[in-house]
């Protein structure tokens, strides 16, 4: 389910959206990744919180700049290095 209303404009939103998803605070079950991906009907990015057979289990749009420049925060998280 993805909600129009709910785009995630920067990068700091979507720190805060991954973690939200990282403690578990949005309440969702069966949770087992999160990717960035692209609505195939229209080209429109999204990130993709997805559960253990990879089927969505909540979405929200994200802006072109986050879509091209968040991907490394999706992928290995939000803890920062040492």
């Amino acid at each position: 389910m993805i909600n129009d209303k709910d785009i995630i404009e920067t990068l700091e939103e979507l720190e805060t959206f991954l973690r939200l998803i990282e403690t578990g605070a949005l309440g969702l079950d069966n949770v087992a990744g999160v990717a960035l991906a692209t609505n195939n009907a229209n080209g429109r990015p999204f990130v993709a919180v997805l559960d253990d057979s990879q089927q969505l289990v909540l979405g929200r749009w994200v802006s072109q700049d986050v879509y091209e420049n968040g991907k490394d925060m999706v992928r290995y998280g939000t803890k920062k290095p040492h």
